[in-house]
């Protein structure tokens, strides 16, 4: 007997289950879908990504909704297009035997008109992205207000992606007596705002803990210095052949850039990120589920609505601002019972956000060494003959084998293995033969020191509660570089210099490019004099040609003084040296 008979769910619906090979229900529809079906009650259920939450609203939603009226009488809502066409593409597979019950997809991206027409013609379930829901609203293109049933889906997400006016607006447009079904992996005081705002007495279903990662999912994290991060993401990469992974970054910019470095260097991989168009994005997409793509780098944004059960690892090139965030990242992987990866790469100054990581999703993280690169040859050469083991012998190379063993038969077996492997070997024990240990050097000796060193200014100084000592090591822990790689500090009042070796420039740019320290920006620049701040003081700004959000409304610098007493006392100063500078660096930003 099939264990959702037990259930309550009907035979149509059970028709449908066992034609999709379901046999026994995952926790979170063990607990939701007797309560759905058996009481009229709004719900809050918390659950990791992948767990079967479609199914434990969907299948009694089905069984609920009265498939002879073409009134729309559910809504649902996601936070993306793939997420908002996964759920429609999984009812319509659920109600398959529900004869005239028809699911309709409203997403951006698409025709409204098209969309508009397939309401039109009676959808007694809507799915819906929040922006596209309002429009279709406010064009009287869909009609909410006798609902019966109103479910969020991955409420979490939605609110990060800042839904939350629009969800609000959404619902202001249902009736009151509607039952609303809130899902979501996380509970951050924004859901529980939306449950207390919008909700009645909702039932509690809460699979594991609140927040808590799944346990299929294990938590690694290595430690690299910032500027072997690429390394250390490529050797990941070949320690694992059979890899099928997401890789997080932070910024559409370095979705792009390490994509791009990636397939350089001959990976099978692809950007995902919000600058992609709507036909860029499924051909991505596409690609990835059929495994024409191996590593997928995507941001945060972009990759919510993936649902791929076969992805292996998750990898963090970039831990992500949001803690909770992680949760998420690490859901898409160790789905459907299968095991799961999820990988950190991390500097030193960051190990303090592992440790907070751990008491949300309550799991450790074991700590690993980046492979050396004998320890990658050695994996690659076995997952070779592994691979040659596994492979189903081609009889249509019968007739060309004479010719083959003649050209072959003055070696010996073990040459002819020892030359195959050669052939496809080599490459890698090439690559890896004088490669560094990446894992030591973040922990050891200071590197290679280049001949010449460059000088720096930075819009911070002892106004900002820095001495020369306190900056250097101010730098040395968001750089994650050695204590004697950053000298000649020479702190002034709003601003300051120091020095590094001409090898650790990109590094220093790249990483206070749009950095933030306490609420302001934090510019780094090369000045021309490597060893004093002669020429120098006419930077004496302290940050306030940036922008004006780094500024009070009084405006006041962060340093708590006002730009008119600054000028007064820096009177030396020309006008048009300063405009000057502001020029500049307004061509820099536009650059970046």
């Amino acid at each position: 007997m099939n264990a959702f008979q037990e259930l309550g769910l009907d035979a149509d619906l059970l028709q449908a289950i066992t034609d999709m090979g379901f046999e026994t229900p995952s926790e979170v529809q063990e607990k939701s879908i007797p309560i759905l079906l058996q009481q009229e009650t709004d719900l809050v259920s918390l659950a990791q990504t992948g767990t079967g939450k479609t199914a434990a609203f969907g299948f009694p939603l089905i069984q609920k909704i009265n498939p002879g009226s073409k009134k729309t009488q559910a809504l649902i809502l996601s936070p993306t297009r793939e997420l908002c066409l996964q759920i429609t593409n999984e009812l319509k597979l659920y109600s398959k035997y529900k004869k005239s019950l028809n699911v309709v997809a409203v997403y951006g991206g698409a025709s409204i008109t098209e969309q508009a027409k397939s309401i039109s013609r009676g959808a007694q379930i809507i799915v819906a992205t929040p922006g596209r829901m309002q429009d279709m609203i406010r064009r009287n293109l869909a009609d909410i207000s006798n609902i019966d049933y109103c479910v969020l889906d991955e409420a979490d997400e939605m609110l990060n992606m800042g839904f939350y006016e629009d969800i609000k607006s959404i619902l202001s447009h249902t009736p009151q007596e509607k039952k609303t079904w809130l899902f979501s992996a996380t509970m951050p005081k924004e859901v529980a705002k939306i449950a207390k705002k919008f909700m009645s007495n909702p039932v509690e279903i809460t699979v594991g803990s609140k927040n808590t990662g799944t346990a299929n999912v294990s938590h690694e994290y290595y430690l690299v210095n910032h500027r072997n991060r690429y390394d250390a993401l490529k050797r990941l990469a070949d320690a694992n052949p059979d890899i099928f992974s997401v890789i997080f970054c932070r910024t559409k910019r370095d979705t792009q850039k390490v994509a791009e470095k990636l397939i350089e260097d001959g990976y099978n991989a692809a950007a995902l990120h919000g600058d992609l168009s709507q036909n860029q994005r499924d051909l991505v997409m596409k690609s990835f589920r059929t495994r024409q793509i191996q590593m997928l780098v995507a941001t945060d944004v972009a990759a919510r609505g993936i649902d791929v059960d076969d992805i292996t690892h998750v990898i963090n090139y970039q831990l992500p601002d949001e803690i909770e965030t992680y949760t998420h990242r690490s859901g898409r992987t160790g789905r459907a019972g299968k095991q799961g990866v999820s990988m950190v790469i991390i500097s030193k100054s960051e190990v303090r956000k592992i440790r907070t990581i751990e008491k949300i999703i309550q799991q450790k993280f074991e700590q690993k060494e980046i492979p050396d690169g004998k320890e990658i040859c050695k994996i690659q050469l076995f997952h070779l003959a592994e691979d040659i083991r596994k492979t189903e012998i081609n009889h249509d190379i019968d007739p060309y084998l004479p010719t083959i063993n003649e050209a072959l038969e003055s070696f010996t077996k073990e040459e002819l293995i020892k030359k195959f492997f050669s052939v496809e070997f080599t490459r890698f024990f090439n690559y890896y033969e004088k490669a560094p240990d990446l894992s030591s050097e973040s922990s050891g000796g200071r590197p290679e020191v280049s001949e010449g060193n460059t000088r720096y200014f930075i819009n911070v100084g002892s106004k900002d509660g820095f001495d020369w000592k306190s900056l250097k090591d101010f730098l040395k822990e968001e750089l994650n570089l050695e204590r004697d790689d950053v000298f000649k500090v020479d702190v002034k009042g709003s601003f300051s210099f120091f020095n590094t070796d001409e090898q650790h420039t990109d590094l220093i740019l790249s990483t206070f490019s749009e950095f933030n320290h306490n609420g302001r920006f934090v510019n780094v620049e090369v000045t021309k004099d490597k060893g004093s701040d002669k020429g120098g003081r006419r930077r004496d700004r302290g940050g306030s040609k940036r922008n004006g959000k780094n500024f009070d409304k009084k405006g006041s610098d962060f340093g708590g003084r006002r730009r008119s007493d600054r000028t007064e006392k820096k009177g030396g100063r020309k006008a048009n040296r300063s405009k000057n500078i502001e020029n500049s660096l307004k061509r820099r930003r536009s650059k970046a």
